[in-house]
Protein backbone atom coordinates (compact mmCIF):
# COMPACT_ATOMS: atom_id res chain seq x y z
CA UNK A 1 0.00 0.00 0.00
CA UNK A 2 1.50 3.33 -1.18
CA UNK A 3 0.71 6.92 1.15
CA UNK A 4 0.77 9.92 -1.09
CA UNK A 5 0.43 13.14 1.10
CA UNK A 6 -0.79 17.04 0.09
CA UNK A 7 -0.81 19.48 2.98
CA UNK A 8 -3.08 18.67 5.42
CA UNK A 9 -4.24 15.06 3.71
CA UNK A 10 -3.01 12.08 3.62
CA UNK A 11 -4.37 9.22 0.81
CA UNK A 12 -3.74 5.35 0.95
CA UNK A 13 -4.33 3.88 -2.58
CA UNK A 14 -6.58 1.02 -2.62
CA UNK A 15 -5.62 -2.04 -4.06
CA UNK A 16 -2.41 -0.65 -5.58
CA UNK A 17 -0.47 -3.78 -5.89
CA UNK A 18 -3.09 -5.89 -7.02
CA UNK A 19 -4.47 -3.74 -9.51
CA UNK A 20 -1.21 -3.02 -11.15
CA UNK A 21 -0.73 -6.68 -11.10
CA UNK A 22 -3.90 -6.99 -12.71
CA UNK A 23 -2.80 -4.76 -15.66
CA UNK A 24 -0.21 -7.34 -16.64
CA UNK A 25 2.71 -5.53 -17.36
CA UNK A 26 4.96 -8.22 -18.37
CA UNK A 27 8.22 -8.34 -20.60
CA UNK A 28 6.13 -7.86 -23.78
CA UNK A 29 4.03 -4.98 -22.64
CA UNK A 30 6.61 -3.13 -20.69
CA UNK A 31 6.99 -0.84 -24.11
CA UNK A 32 3.14 -0.36 -24.34
CA UNK A 33 0.59 2.31 -23.55
CA UNK A 34 -1.25 2.74 -20.34
CA UNK A 35 -4.05 4.49 -19.12
CA UNK A 36 -4.71 5.41 -15.13
CA UNK A 37 -8.05 6.90 -15.74
CA UNK A 38 -8.35 8.51 -11.93
CA UNK A 39 -4.85 9.69 -11.43
CA UNK A 40 -5.75 10.97 -7.20
CA UNK A 41 -2.30 11.40 -5.83
CA UNK A 42 -0.85 9.17 -8.24
CA UNK A 43 -0.30 5.91 -6.31
CA UNK A 44 -1.12 3.52 -9.59
CA UNK A 45 0.70 5.81 -11.85
CA UNK A 46 3.86 5.64 -10.18
CA UNK A 47 3.77 1.87 -9.47
CA UNK A 48 3.15 1.54 -13.54
CA UNK A 49 5.79 3.71 -14.23
CA UNK A 50 7.98 1.66 -12.56
CA UNK A 51 7.28 -1.49 -14.60
CA UNK A 52 7.10 0.30 -17.87
CA UNK A 53 10.18 0.28 -20.09
CA UNK A 54 11.85 3.72 -21.38
CA UNK A 55 9.58 3.37 -24.16
CA UNK A 56 6.43 2.28 -22.17
CA UNK A 57 3.88 5.70 -22.44
CA UNK A 58 1.12 6.29 -19.50
CA UNK A 59 -1.74 9.13 -19.80
CA UNK A 60 -3.21 10.01 -17.05
CA UNK A 61 -6.80 12.06 -16.02
CA UNK A 62 -8.55 13.75 -12.97
CA UNK A 63 -10.69 16.24 -13.06
CA UNK A 64 -9.81 17.86 -9.48
CA UNK A 65 -6.84 20.99 -9.72
CA UNK A 66 -4.74 19.86 -6.80
CA UNK A 67 -4.91 16.27 -8.01
CA UNK A 68 -3.63 17.89 -11.74
CA UNK A 69 -0.76 19.82 -9.52
CA UNK A 70 0.16 16.99 -7.95
CA UNK A 71 0.41 15.11 -11.75
CA UNK A 72 2.27 18.13 -13.57
CA UNK A 73 5.16 17.52 -11.07
CA UNK A 74 5.48 14.04 -11.97
CA UNK A 75 5.26 14.68 -15.65
CA UNK A 76 7.95 16.95 -15.80
CA UNK A 77 10.44 14.52 -14.13
CA UNK A 78 9.45 11.61 -16.93
CA UNK A 79 8.91 12.07 -20.34
CA UNK A 80 6.87 9.09 -20.78
CA UNK A 81 4.06 10.54 -18.62
CA UNK A 82 1.30 12.86 -19.55
CA UNK A 83 -1.54 14.16 -17.44
CA UNK A 84 -5.12 15.60 -18.78
CA UNK A 85 -7.23 18.08 -16.45
CA UNK A 86 -10.23 15.91 -17.69
CA UNK A 87 -12.53 13.42 -16.77
CA UNK A 88 -11.52 9.97 -18.29
CA UNK A 89 -14.67 9.92 -20.46
CA UNK A 90 -12.98 12.07 -22.45
CA UNK A 91 -10.40 9.41 -23.16
CA UNK A 92 -10.91 8.34 -26.44
CA UNK A 93 -10.36 12.35 -27.48
CA UNK A 94 -7.29 13.02 -25.59
CA UNK A 95 -5.52 10.05 -26.48
CA UNK A 96 -6.20 10.79 -30.27
CA UNK A 97 -4.66 14.48 -29.01
CA UNK A 98 -1.67 12.75 -28.62
CA UNK A 99 -1.06 10.29 -31.90
CA UNK A 100 -2.06 7.36 -29.15
CA UNK A 101 -3.78 4.30 -30.95
CA UNK A 102 -4.81 1.55 -29.13
CA UNK A 103 -3.65 1.02 -25.02
CA UNK A 104 -2.33 -2.10 -24.04
CA UNK A 105 -4.42 -0.86 -20.26
CA UNK A 106 -6.97 1.14 -18.76
CA UNK A 107 -7.49 1.46 -14.69
CA UNK A 108 -10.04 3.18 -13.36
CA UNK A 109 -10.32 3.96 -9.84
CA UNK A 110 -13.58 5.49 -9.17
CA UNK A 111 -14.91 7.72 -6.49
CA UNK A 112 -13.13 10.30 -4.03
CA UNK A 113 -9.94 10.21 -2.54
CA UNK A 114 -9.34 11.23 0.56
CA UNK A 115 -7.72 14.60 0.60
CA UNK A 116 -10.81 15.90 -1.53
CA UNK A 117 -13.06 14.17 1.81
CA UNK A 118 -10.34 15.74 4.82
CA UNK A 119 -10.71 18.70 3.45
CA UNK A 120 -13.51 20.34 4.64
CA UNK A 121 -13.40 22.88 1.68
CA UNK A 122 -14.31 21.01 -0.77
CA UNK A 123 -17.80 20.27 0.77
CA UNK A 124 -17.63 16.45 0.37
CA UNK A 125 -18.26 15.63 3.79
CA UNK A 126 -20.26 15.76 6.83
CA UNK A 127 -18.10 15.42 9.48
CA UNK A 128 -16.36 18.75 9.43
CA UNK A 129 -18.41 22.14 8.79
CA UNK A 130 -17.74 23.91 4.97
CA UNK A 131 -18.92 25.31 1.96
CA UNK A 132 -21.14 23.24 -0.14
CA UNK A 133 -19.12 22.73 -3.01
CA UNK A 134 -18.86 18.90 -3.93
CA UNK A 135 -17.55 19.61 -7.09
CA UNK A 136 -13.94 17.35 -8.31
CA UNK A 137 -12.97 19.99 -10.51
CA UNK A 138 -13.76 23.40 -8.66
CA UNK A 139 -12.42 25.59 -11.93
CA UNK A 140 -16.13 24.78 -13.49
CA UNK A 141 -19.54 23.19 -13.44
CA UNK A 142 -22.54 24.04 -10.64
CA UNK A 143 -21.88 23.49 -6.90
CA UNK A 144 -23.75 21.59 -4.49
CA UNK A 145 -25.02 24.75 -3.09
CA UNK A 146 -26.34 26.20 -6.41
CA UNK A 147 -28.26 22.82 -7.26
CA UNK A 148 -29.83 22.53 -4.44
CA UNK A 149 -31.06 26.14 -4.26
CA UNK A 150 -32.75 25.92 -7.34
CA UNK A 151 -33.87 22.19 -8.71
CA UNK A 152 -37.40 21.27 -8.30
CA UNK A 153 -38.36 18.61 -5.38
CA UNK A 154 -39.39 16.18 -7.38
CA UNK A 155 -35.67 16.21 -8.59
CA UNK A 156 -34.30 16.22 -5.52
CA UNK A 157 -36.15 13.43 -4.17
CA UNK A 158 -35.61 11.10 -7.85
CA UNK A 159 -31.48 12.31 -7.65
CA UNK A 160 -31.08 11.29 -3.81
CA UNK A 161 -33.45 8.13 -4.24
CA UNK A 162 -31.52 6.54 -6.72
CA UNK A 163 -27.94 7.81 -6.11
CA UNK A 164 -28.04 7.30 -2.79
CA UNK A 165 -30.28 4.68 -2.32
CA UNK A 166 -32.10 6.70 0.38
CA UNK A 167 -35.30 5.14 1.27
CA UNK A 168 -36.27 8.43 2.91
CA UNK A 169 -35.34 10.97 -0.09
CA UNK A 170 -39.52 12.34 -0.78
CA UNK A 171 -38.79 13.58 3.44
CA UNK A 172 -35.46 14.66 2.55
CA UNK A 173 -36.41 16.67 -0.19
CA UNK A 174 -39.61 18.14 1.07
CA UNK A 175 -37.31 19.48 4.37
CA UNK A 176 -34.62 20.90 1.59
CA UNK A 177 -37.42 23.15 -0.07
CA UNK A 178 -39.03 24.19 3.12
CA UNK A 179 -35.29 24.82 4.34
CA UNK A 180 -34.30 27.21 1.60
CA UNK A 181 -37.46 29.14 1.60
CA UNK A 182 -36.07 30.57 4.83
CA UNK A 183 -32.74 30.67 4.23
CA UNK A 184 -30.19 29.24 1.71
CA UNK A 185 -28.57 26.35 2.02
CA UNK A 186 -24.50 26.80 1.47
CA UNK A 187 -22.65 24.46 4.37
CA UNK A 188 -22.54 21.02 4.88
CA UNK A 189 -23.48 21.34 8.55
CA UNK A 190 -26.88 22.70 7.14
CA UNK A 191 -27.41 19.68 4.87
CA UNK A 192 -26.63 17.07 7.18
CA UNK A 193 -28.56 18.62 10.34
CA UNK A 194 -31.50 19.03 7.89
CA UNK A 195 -30.98 15.11 6.76
CA UNK A 196 -30.59 14.25 10.43
CA UNK A 197 -34.59 16.07 11.67
CA UNK A 198 -36.04 14.06 8.24
CA UNK A 199 -34.30 10.01 8.61
CA UNK A 200 -36.95 8.46 10.93
CA UNK A 201 -34.62 5.63 11.49
CA UNK A 202 -30.93 5.47 11.27
CA UNK A 203 -28.60 2.56 10.01
CA UNK A 204 -26.50 1.03 12.54
CA UNK A 205 -22.97 2.76 12.54
CA UNK A 206 -23.77 5.26 9.29
CA UNK A 207 -24.68 8.98 9.84
CA UNK A 208 -27.79 9.39 8.39
CA UNK A 209 -26.47 12.33 6.00
CA UNK A 210 -24.42 9.40 4.23
CA UNK A 211 -26.71 8.18 1.58
CA UNK A 212 -27.71 12.03 0.57
CA UNK A 213 -24.22 13.05 0.52
CA UNK A 214 -23.13 10.10 -2.03
CA UNK A 215 -26.39 11.17 -3.76
CA UNK A 216 -25.56 15.00 -4.38
CA UNK A 217 -21.70 14.44 -5.14
CA UNK A 218 -22.86 11.50 -7.81
CA UNK A 219 -24.89 14.03 -9.65
CA UNK A 220 -22.95 16.97 -9.34
CA UNK A 221 -19.85 15.12 -10.86
CA UNK A 222 -22.05 12.80 -13.15
CA UNK A 223 -19.89 10.22 -11.69
CA UNK A 224 -22.34 7.24 -13.46
CA UNK A 225 -22.18 9.02 -16.77
CA UNK A 226 -19.01 9.54 -16.87
CA UNK A 227 -18.63 5.75 -16.13
CA UNK A 228 -21.10 4.03 -18.76
CA UNK A 229 -18.92 6.36 -21.13
CA UNK A 230 -15.69 5.68 -20.09
CA UNK A 231 -15.79 1.95 -20.12
CA UNK A 232 -17.42 2.08 -23.54
CA UNK A 233 -14.31 4.32 -25.23
CA UNK A 234 -11.60 2.02 -22.73
CA UNK A 235 -13.13 -0.98 -24.34
CA UNK A 236 -12.99 0.58 -27.99
CA UNK A 237 -9.49 1.40 -27.29
CA UNK A 238 -7.97 -1.81 -25.84
CA UNK A 239 -5.86 -3.35 -28.10
CA UNK A 240 -5.87 -7.55 -28.45
CA UNK A 241 -4.84 -9.00 -25.09
CA UNK A 242 -5.49 -5.66 -23.34
CA UNK A 243 -6.40 -5.22 -19.43
CA UNK A 244 -9.08 -3.46 -17.95
CA UNK A 245 -9.36 -2.80 -14.14
CA UNK A 246 -11.99 -1.03 -12.44
CA UNK A 247 -11.83 -0.32 -8.85
CA UNK A 248 -15.51 0.75 -7.46
CA UNK A 249 -17.05 1.69 -3.91
CA UNK A 250 -20.60 1.21 -3.73
CA UNK A 251 -22.64 -0.62 -5.55
CA UNK A 252 -24.01 1.78 -8.15
CA UNK A 253 -20.82 1.89 -9.47
CA UNK A 254 -19.83 -1.77 -9.29
CA UNK A 255 -23.91 -2.67 -10.99
CA UNK A 256 -22.55 -0.83 -14.11
CA UNK A 257 -19.04 -2.04 -14.22
CA UNK A 258 -20.66 -5.57 -13.30
CA UNK A 259 -23.46 -5.42 -16.33
CA UNK A 260 -20.80 -3.78 -19.14
CA UNK A 261 -17.99 -6.24 -18.61
CA UNK A 262 -21.11 -9.42 -18.88
CA UNK A 263 -22.26 -7.95 -21.80
CA UNK A 264 -18.70 -7.77 -23.34
CA UNK A 265 -18.01 -11.28 -22.10
CA UNK A 266 -21.21 -13.17 -23.25
CA UNK A 267 -22.99 -13.90 -26.30
CA UNK A 268 -26.29 -14.58 -27.93
CA UNK A 269 -26.96 -18.14 -27.83
CA UNK A 270 -28.37 -19.30 -31.03
CA UNK A 271 -31.19 -21.56 -31.53
CA UNK A 272 -30.16 -25.24 -31.41
CA UNK A 273 -32.33 -26.56 -33.68
CA UNK A 274 -30.62 -24.61 -36.60
CA UNK A 275 -27.75 -26.01 -38.63
CA UNK A 276 -24.68 -23.78 -37.13
CA UNK A 277 -20.83 -24.86 -37.87
CA UNK A 278 -18.93 -24.16 -34.88
CA UNK A 279 -16.66 -21.31 -36.29
CA UNK A 280 -19.49 -19.19 -37.25
CA UNK A 281 -20.67 -18.89 -33.81
CA UNK A 282 -20.43 -15.93 -32.51
CA UNK A 283 -17.48 -15.07 -30.06
CA UNK A 284 -16.79 -13.39 -26.91
CA UNK A 285 -15.29 -10.19 -26.89
CA UNK A 286 -13.92 -9.68 -23.46
CA UNK A 287 -12.91 -12.68 -20.57
CA UNK A 288 -13.16 -12.15 -17.51
CA UNK A 289 -10.53 -12.54 -15.23
CA UNK A 290 -11.18 -11.43 -11.85
CA UNK A 291 -13.15 -9.86 -8.67
CA UNK A 292 -11.74 -8.84 -5.43
CA UNK A 293 -11.92 -7.32 -2.52
CA UNK A 294 -9.16 -5.92 -0.16
CA UNK A 295 -8.03 -7.60 2.46
CA UNK A 296 -8.16 -7.62 6.74
CA UNK A 297 -4.68 -6.21 7.09
CA UNK A 298 -5.09 -3.45 4.05
CA UNK A 299 -8.84 -2.74 5.89
CA UNK A 300 -7.08 -2.50 9.20
CA UNK A 301 -4.88 0.27 8.21
CA UNK A 302 -7.29 1.93 5.78
CA UNK A 303 -11.14 1.41 6.75
CA UNK A 304 -12.21 3.23 3.36
CA UNK A 305 -10.91 0.40 1.82
CA UNK A 306 -13.46 -1.72 3.28
CA UNK A 307 -16.09 -1.27 0.43
CA UNK A 308 -13.95 -1.80 -2.30
CA UNK A 309 -14.40 -4.05 -5.51
CA UNK A 310 -11.72 -4.35 -8.11
CA UNK A 311 -13.19 -6.08 -11.28
CA UNK A 312 -10.64 -6.95 -14.12
CA UNK A 313 -10.91 -8.35 -17.96
CA UNK A 314 -8.76 -9.21 -20.86
CA UNK A 315 -10.15 -8.11 -24.51
CA UNK A 316 -10.28 -10.90 -27.02
CA UNK A 317 -8.47 -11.23 -30.57
CA UNK A 318 -11.66 -11.41 -33.24
CA UNK A 319 -12.27 -15.43 -33.55
CA UNK A 320 -10.50 -16.31 -29.87
CA UNK A 321 -12.92 -17.87 -27.56
CA UNK A 322 -12.94 -16.70 -23.89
Amino acid sequence: MSEDTVPGATHRTVLLDEAVDALAIDDVRRDGVFVDGTFGRGGHSRLILSRLSPRGRLLAFDKDPQAVEVAAGLAQGDARFAIAHQSFATMDEALAARGMGQVDGVLLDLGISSPQVDQAERGFSFRADGPLDMRMDTTRGMAASEWLATETQDNLEKVIREYGEERFAFQIAKAIVAHRAIEPIVSTRQLAALVAGAVKTREKGKDPATRTFQAVRIFINKELEDLETGLTQAYARLAPFGRLVVISFHSLEDRIVKRFLASKASVPQPDRRLPIRAADLPQPKMKLLSKMKPGEAEIAANPRARSAVMRSAMRLPEGVAA
